[in-house]
């Protein structure tokens, strides 16, 4: 091959890849930067790794009449001297064909407080990150109103996301409710 061709091929699939769905990631927070976000007034976050036990996870599905998915959560406890705030959970979903990594804060009752988008690797349907969009997820529970359609609106040309991510809330609202709510 010679050398001409050997260099357009090397930038084509260059240029392939920068075009991947993973050259249009952005971080957006940090754990730490989101559980400030989600609780500002919380003086101290506490690791609190969550593993469900087998009757848990029957129980979060038929709380959140979704798959309990997984096992093990990433969970932090927020604290403002000796009164709980509220919990902070990492979790990940898939997007259309990416994985997007979000927290969402969770009141003792189990209703959600709050949630950030922290990483978005799709080339679309970044609005899920707006405001006003994210706000629809407060107060509501696993039972009530964490569903597109009942309670959540769905983002025209992003509307993988805005499923997945909502059915993400609503499996985690459910984790709470089950294994630690007060």
């Amino acid at each position: 091959m010679n050398t001409f061709l050997l260099t357009a091929a090397r930038t084509t699939c260059a240029l392939t890849a920068l075009a991947s769905g993973s050259a249009f990631a952005t971080q957006y927070l940090s754990a730490d930067e989101a559980q400030r976000a989600i609780f500002p007034e919380a003086t101290t976050f506490k690791a609190q790794p969550l593993d469900l036990n087998a009757e848990q996870m029957k129980e979060v599905q038929k709380v959140s009449g979704l798959p309990a998915r997984s096992v093990q959560w990433r969970v932090s406890s927020a604290w403002r001297g000796d009164t709980l705030l509220g919990y902070v959970v990492l979790d990940e979903v898939i997007g259309k064909y990416e994985l997007i990594s979000y927290a969402a804060g969770v009141n003792p009752d189990a209703t959600i407080h709050q949630i950030e988008i922290l990483t978005y690797r799709e080339s679309h349907g970044f609005e899920i990150r707006n405001a006003a969009w994210r706000k629809q997820f407060v107060g509501k529970s696993a039972q009530a109103g964490l569903a597109i359609g009942e309670g959540i609106t769905n983002i025209s040309g992003a509307s993988l996301s805005s499923a997945h991510v909502t059915d993400g809330v609503r499996r985690i609202a459910a984790v709470v409710q089950v294994a630690l709510k007060k």
